[in-house]
């Protein structure tokens, strides 16, 4: 088993082990890093959601920088298991777990997150068939960090507003835009 290392905030340098599963690919501590300091360090009072949450690096970035609300979506029971074992030794109340498929779940939220997680499995359709949803996800001025094989200008009612290269992969900040559908 692997591990990755959360890079800031209250649980900084603590070591999270992850599941070996086929395609299960943690964002690199440099990404990662990336990532929060485009966003501020601070997230206080944040509402996210990871739609393909795989190891929950991510959210648990989100939740060790003062998020106040994290669901972690994952599909693959045996993943999500293993999820929530991490996650309670942890405490890590603010930190919620869900088993569902992360777009048919992204159709039907109630939306209204800060920032949204979007790391799918490669070479797959599911970020084109999350754009529609995105519009209700996120709350006005809200973000999304998408990670693809290629650049991406904008998706569904967000445009990107920074974005790097690491390795295979392009990683990418994007705003929501607009005012929300009525």
């Amino acid at each position: 088993m692997t591990q990755v290392r959360i890079t800031g905030g209250l649980w900084r340098s603590q070591r999270v082990p992850v599941c070996n599963a086929p395609g299960l690919r943690p964002t690199p501590d440099r990404v990662r890093e990336t990532l929060f300091n485009w966003l501020g360090q601070d997230l206080s009072g944040w509402r996210c959601l990871d739609l393909f949450a795989g190891s929950g690096i991510l959210g648990m970035e989100a939740a060790s920088r003062g998020a106040a609300e994290v669901l972690l979506i994952e599909r693959d029971r045996r993943i999500l298991g293993t999820l929530q074992k991490r996650l309670a030794r942890l405490n890590a109340p603010q930190i919620q777990t869900l088993a569902a498929d992360a777009v048919e779940f992204a159709h039907r939220s109630p939306g209204g997150f800060d920032l949204v997680f979007a790391d799918p499995p490669y070479r797959s359709d599911l970020l084109a068939r999350l754009a529609p949803a995105l519009a209700h996800l996120l709350v006005p001025g809200g973000w999304l960090y998408a990670e693809a094989p290629a650049p991406i200008a904008e998706l569904g009612c967000c445009r990107t507003v920074k974005q790097g290269r690491a390795g295979h992969v392009c990683y990418h900040l994007l705003q929501r835009q607009g005012t929300p559908p009525a």
